[in-house]
């Protein structure tokens, strides 16, 4: 199957190849003759992507071949959830507990699991202003699709939590940033620039990234010890195939967002890490929602915010109360 795949690849790329020569959709004459350009008008020299190191062709290839699996496997589903993947208000509410009240990771110790204890309701209370930013090794092929898609989920984003969320060119406070494997000595500093005053643990992680994390978002409050969402920053790999790119769009921006855990009981889900599902499902989008309720504060425990969850759920569900 998976050298059948790979013929299909390139073939798929021997034909658009060879679509484009002589193509009538861009002639090579016309009859038209450009006006000149103004002095000073001539466009900006783009400088050429520099070639991927033999390091950054390794992670494309074995990118490439992770998602190939998944696909062949039946994972990284794009449809959502469907009958075989139905979930009561019951299901709701305790996958809720555990992915927007537990943390993944201990806060301000990079990587080193959390111990499960539980911890409180992390949100956005400001507008999240969203920006995107790509390495110099980041081909250029790919910012084009890569901002559209961003922008695209962020509108997404926004309808769900009916929080405002936009795309800025200036005073961003939510940065994703595209990175190639060739850009790696880069993003802890550009972390540092946006957030000065970093914590070292925080920021060790991207010293050296271990090729099983695909992709990770850190979120910082807007004071010390805080959970009300000041700055957040998304790390992508360049090197990821087109589903799995997408695939860590949605999940990281969703978890920066405040659902910052997962959950291997959460179905249908992207916040669980059995890859089943490439893409925000109903079921997220209710969880969103459910953050997002002006009644669930920043700070919030379980006692106090269990019971909001419970009757929100119900509410979305269409139900009368917990099932």
């Amino acid at each position: 199957m998976r050298g059948g795949l790979a013929s299909a690849f390139a073939l798929a790329a021997a034909l658009t190849l060879s679509g484009c020569v002589g193509s009538d959709l861009a002639p090579r004459k016309t009859s038209v003759t450009p006006e000149a350009r103004p002095p000073g008008a001539a466009p900006a020299a783009t400088a050429p992507t520099p070639e991927a190191s033999p390091a950054s062709k390794a992670l494309s290839q074995y990118y490439g071949r992770v998602q190939n699996d998944l696909v062949a496997r039946g994972l990284l589903r794009t449809d959502g959830g469907g009958p075989d993947t139905a979930f009561t208000d019951t299901m709701l509410v305790r996958n809720f507990a555990a992915i927007a009240l537990e943390e993944e990771y201990e806060r301000g110790a990079g990587l080193r699991p959390s111990s499960g204890a539980p911890s409180a309701i992390k949100k956005w209370t400001i507008p999240v202003r969203m920006t995107t930013e790509f390495g110099a090794h980041v081909p250029k092929e790919q910012i084009a699709s890569s901002k559209a898609a961003v922008a695209s989920y962020a509108a997404r984003l926004s309808r769900i939590t009916g929080h405002p969320i936009s795309m800025v060119d200036s005073n961003p406070n939510y940065h994703v940033l595209f990175m190639s494997e060739d850009d790696a000595d880069q993003i802890a500093p550009r972390i540092r620039q946006i957030v000065p005053d970093v914590n070292p643990n925080a920021l060790r992680i991207f010293n050296n990234l271990p090729r099983g994390i695909h992709c990770v978002v850190v979120a910082f409050s807007r004071s010390p010890g805080g959970y009300d969402y000041g700055t957040a920053i998304a790390i992508i790999r360049s090197e990821h195939p087109p589903l799995l790119r997408r695939s860590c769009i949605h999940e990281e921006l969703a978890q920066g967002m405040g659902l910052g855990n997962d959950s291997p009981r959460a179905r249908p889900s992207i916040f669980n890490d059995d890859d089943e599902f490439a893409l925000l499902t109903t079921h997220d989008e209710l969880l969103l929602k459910i953050l997002y309720d002006p009644r669930l504060k920043p700070g919030m425990r379980a006692e106090e915010a269990m019971p909001i969850v419970q009757q929100k759920a119900a509410d979305l569900m269409g139900t009368s109360g917990p099932s």
